[in-house]
């Protein structure tokens, strides 16, 4: 195979692998609200370099969603999980799924691993909500 074909197919395999899904915001609701911030689980992230950080998350091991077609499916939690939210205004903005909060109505997340830029959202300005695996090098340690 010719390194221009290879590099083709590699970028189309990596798109491929990037399904995502769909939340509806009341099922969204309650999947967060369920786990109270009492229960916050303690993880540590290692990220492809090496490195590791250690935050607090909601311990939930799976997600509740469905696919395009409407099928229920469950998406193993995990932390390379992005979460994308578009408004009513069509504006997006996209957190990793396990640096999120439900704090009354509102959504509090992190939008990024390596800058600490914490964004809020109402959640009753939300019209869309849609997760994927972005297939990013991170992984828990514990």
């Amino acid at each position: 195979m010719r390194p221009k074909h290879l590099l083709l197919f590699v970028i189309g395999l990596t798109l491929v692998s990037c399904k995502t899904y769909y939340i509806p915001v009341d099922s969204f609701k309650q999947q967060l609200s369920g786990p109270g911030n009492s229960k916050l689980k303690e993880v540590t992230t290692k990220d492809p370099w090496g490195h590791t950080v250690t935050y607090k998350t909601y311990p939930i091991d799976s997600i509740r969603c469905v696919d395009k077609n409407g099928n229920p499916f469950a998406l193993k939690n995990g932390p390379s999980l992005e979460i994308r939210f578009t408004d009513n205004d069509n504006n997006k903005t996209i957190f990793y799924f396990d640096r999120i909060f439900l704090e009354r109505d509102t959504v509090v997340g992190m939008q990024s691993r390596i800058l600490s830029i914490k964004k809020a959202i109402p959640l009753n300005s939300v019209k869309t909500i849609e997760i994927q695996d972005g297939q990013k090098k991170y992984s828990y340690v514990n």
